[in-house]
């Protein structure tokens, strides 16, 4: 397996469970107020190549195949720490998510990897 992108969770809102097991949101240091509460937080960080339907979301060491990759969740997500990740399955994605399948996402602490390979 080849590192797409890794990243560790910072900090995390207090409002984070709000989406239940079926979502989450990150965002770098540089979220806006009305979103800080929703989201968790990572560093900035780059992709070593593009991120890819076919490829593996992992929580930890827990496994998701990636099913759809909005057109600018990348870049969202290389250049504002900013993605939203549906653990939903479902056939449709908005331009800034990243939809895994139909599995409850993990608890997620400070110090969670979060870990894209292919």
């Amino acid at each position: 397996m080849v590192i797409i992108y890794e990243n560790v969770v910072k900090d995390k809102g207090s409002l984070v469970s709000e989406f239940g097991n079926s979502m989450l949101i990150t965002f770098g240091d540089d979220a806006p107020d009305s979103l800080k509460d929703y989201c968790y937080s990572i560093d900035i960080k780059n992709t070593n190549n593009s991120i890819e339907s076919g490829q593996f979301l992992y929580i930890d060491n827990e496994k998701f195949e990636i099913l759809l990759v909005g057109n600018i969740a990348e870049r969202n997500l290389t250049t504002l720490g900013h993605v939203t990740i549906n653990f939903t399955g479902e056939s449709e994605v908005l331009p800034g998510a990243i939809v895994v399948e139909n599995k409850p996402c993990p608890k997620i602490e400070l110090g969670t990897v979060i870990r894209i390979e292919s």
